[in-house]
């Protein structure tokens, strides 16, 4: 029996007020303005260590009343050769303090510095308190993963924004369970004429994510899927450093052949990290590094996405049996993590170029994919 899709809109409840403080802070970091992160116990002013500058790093020493210091990655701190061990997040403090030249030569490998830093002068700490979460919300702003934060004594600036650590580590469950379906309408596309594009929204009016769905997908079968992220410049420019395009055109053209399909269109450009830290990754590649330890060079895994937000699309539609276009097989896992059932991966390959041969072989020997 053929049933179809469910493509009702939902009516959007009002966003959990969590994921408001969460978004809010979000913003206030990408302007460079501070924000205030609650620990059990603690509270810490916190800055973006990509927008920090002297006058806004002296603004925060002012109002913390101690001087700031920095948190990284453990990825970060591995490649500075501050740690051994690259998990967690790390406290980095100087008894001379930092200037924001010496902050941005810590924490961005692509920075440009007048002088060499000496590592010889900081104090490392393995950090558990209120650390991690500005690092985790630095993360989320799509910026580099890198907090400059001071605790807090007395009393909070007035306009501060004020988020909680827990709501911080929880936002991208908490989005991805939230997201409705808040528009649709038919899109013919070259080679897939019967196809529409659903969008679906988190609560919190946090950026939207989009499914193509091609035909009229059976959802008593398993529907033939791609999970596809955004890449702007293989997507939309046809660059030649990835597959990206290739994938996404070829997605479509195979789902369009099969007669029925969707493919899923996440807003997790380069693997999570954001189109600027996937130019800086790029700039990294260039001077010999592949493209995950581009990514470990900036202070990210090597993977951040996340792929609730995908089974939680392919529930709205009412899917809950793939057939899944990939050639990774930590999609396939995830997916089955999140309760959609796999019924078979399809190989998804498709010629290199002369720009993309070592890309796509280190995705391959150390990424584990299948061509």
């Amino acid at each position: 029996m053929t049933r179809q899709l469910d493509l009702d809109p939902r009516p959007e409840s009002p966003a959990p007020k969590p994921l408001v403080a969460v978004d809010r802070a979000i913003a206030e970091l990408r302007r460079g303005a501070a924000v205030l992160v609650r620990a059990p116990g603690l509270r810490v002013l916190m800055l973006a260590a990509e927008a920090v500058g002297d006058e806004s790093l002296a603004r925060l020493q002012a109002d913390a009343g101690v001087p700031p210091v920095l948190a990284v990655t453990g990825r970060r701190a591995g490649v500075l050769g501050l740690t051994e061990t690259e998990d967690g997040v790390f406290r980095l403090s100087s008894q001379s303090g930092f200037d924001a030249a010496t902050i941005a030569a810590l924490t961005d490998p692509c920075a440009e510095s007048n002088s060499p830093l000496d590592l010889s002068r900081l104090d490392v700490v393995k950090a558990s308190g209120a650390e991690p979460a500005c690092v985790a919300l630095a993360k989320l702003s799509r910026l580099l993963p890198a907090a400059v934060l001071a605790e807090l004594g007395g009393h909070a600036p007035f306009d501060v924004v004020q988020v909680e650590a827990d709501d911080i580590a929880a936002y991208q469950t908490t989005a991805a369970r939230s997201l409705v379906q808040v528009s649709q309408a038919r899109v013919p596309l070259e080679g897939a004429e019967n196809a529409r594009i659903v969008a679906f929204r988190p609560s919190d009016g946090g950026i939207e994510h989009l499914a193509i769905v091609i035909g009229e997908p059976d959802p008593d079968q398993p529907v033939l899927a791609r999970l596809h992220s955004e890449c702007f410049t293989g997507d939309l420019l046809g660059s030649l450093r990835c597959d990206c395009g290739d994938q996404l055109r070829g997605a479509i053209a195979e789902i369009a052949q099969a007669g029925s399909g969707v493919l899923l269109y996440l807003a997790q450009e380069g693997r999570g990290i954001g189109l600027v830290n996937k130019l800086r990754a790029y700039q990294l590649q260039d001077a010999g590094f592949d493209t995950l330890d581009a990514n470990l060079q900036l202070g990210f895994d090597d993977d951040e996405r996340i792929y609730l937000p995908a089974a939680q699309m392919l529930r709205l539609l009412g899917i809950g049996r793939v057939r899944l276009l990939t050639n990774n097989p930590g999609k396939v896992e995830s997916l089955a993590r999140h309760g959609v059932e796999v019924t078979e991966r399809v190989p998804h390959v498709f010629p290199s170029n002369d720009h993309n041969q070592g890309y796509l072989r280190t995705k391959a020997t150390r990424g584990g994919h299948l061509f």
